[in-house]
């Protein structure tokens, strides 16, 4: 069954909670057509001074977050459970903007050493055409178009709630939420662990273009004019037991891992990795760590969570066992 979830206020939030009313809910298999804002409640596209309208008023502590559609309920779904969710298709709108130099995001101290620090920050305007691949700023600047969800993520459990139940939307974590991971592209499938009834399924802060690592704290930031997501639960991941997020992507097999340094990160990235191939092959981890060496390629996801991201890509075609 195909279902509709546009940004009408009752489905916008800025953070997860499992006590949130669900915006919809689904069958197992079913397809959600989506229409998001982009991570800033715009309703419109920045003018040169960076102001533009957003949705107002807004709830506290609600929606004190990246801007959020959802969330989807998934009837049947339990803890301890798997949601692969299918993107099929992410379609950008008409603008977006990028900036850099606000110390007021998480990577404030990457912009100091940097020497971006003061004064206003620097803002790009994009128009995007969508139907083209093409991106092109107010200055003239033009990339390809490679959009993906920043955010989409089931509802963490409740140990990771405030005493009010309201759990920050801004950190990625295992099930998922702002991992700003650009393989994330349509024709990728992401598996997210299950920690909440209904797993609560939520997405958002559309990227129309981002390098890995999102260095200047904001990619082309944009409204997504469709993105569609196709949810099945599962009893457990595609290779067993989900312990964080996991991702088929057309490129290849991607793993995650966050913390609060790249070193952190890139080796929870690299464990879940090994642990990947030993349930695909059956490697102990020398032998897994032998073959990623040569095959695999550890990537910075994102430095602007405040928990930073690391993921390792094996492309399908990289390596090749003997009994292919």
């Amino acid at each position: 069954m195909l279902h509709a979830l546009t940004p009408e206020r009752a489905a916008l939030h800025g953070r997860f909670s499992q006590h949130l009313p669900p915006a919809l809910t689904i069958a197992s298999g079913d397809t959600v057509r989506c229409e998001t804002l982009d991570v800033g409640w715009g309703l419109e596209p920045r003018r040169p001074d960076g102001s533009r309208r957003t949705v107002e008023p807004r709830a506290s502590p609600r929606d004190d977050g990246p801007c959020l559609l959802g969330p989807v309920a998934v009837e049947g779904a339990e803890p301890g459970d798997c949601l692969a969710v299918h993107v099929e298709a992410v379609v950008p709108g008409a603008y977006g903007w990028t900036w850099a130099g606000d110390v007021g995001f998480s990577n404030g101290a990457l912009n100091r050493a940097l020497g971006v620090d003061e004064g206003d920050p620097f803002l790009l305007r994009w128009t995007l055409d969508a139907e083209a691949g093409v991106g092109t700023s107010h200055l003239g600047h033009r990339v390809p178009l490679r959009p993906f969800l920043g955010c989409l993520g089931t509802c963490p459990g409740p140990h990771h709630a405030d005493a009010d139940g309201w759990i920050d939307a801004w950190v990625p974590r295992r099930t998922g939420g702002n991992l700003d991971c650009r393989a994330l592209t349509a024709g990728s499938t992401l598996y997210l662990p299950v920690e909440v009834h209904g797993a609560l399924l939520s997405l958002g802060d559309g990227h129309a273009a981002q390098g890995d690592g999102e260095a200047g704290g904001t990619a082309i930031e944009c409204p997504m004019a469709r993105v569609d997501l196709r949810i099945e639960r599962r009893k457990a991941g595609p290779f067993g037991l989900l312990a964080a997020p996991l991702a088929k992507t057309p490129e290849g097999w991607v793993t995650f891992g966050f913390g609060a340094s790249l070193d952190a990160a890139v080796e929870a990235a690299l464990l879940d990795f090994l642990d990947l191939l030993k349930a695909q092959r059956g490697l102990t981890r020398k032998p897994a760590l032998t073959l990623a060496s040569v095959a695999a390629d550890v990537r910075v996801t994102q430095l602007v969570n405040g928990v930073v991201g690391a993921h390792v890509v094996l492309p399908h075609d990289a390596l090749l066992f003997p009994d292919a």
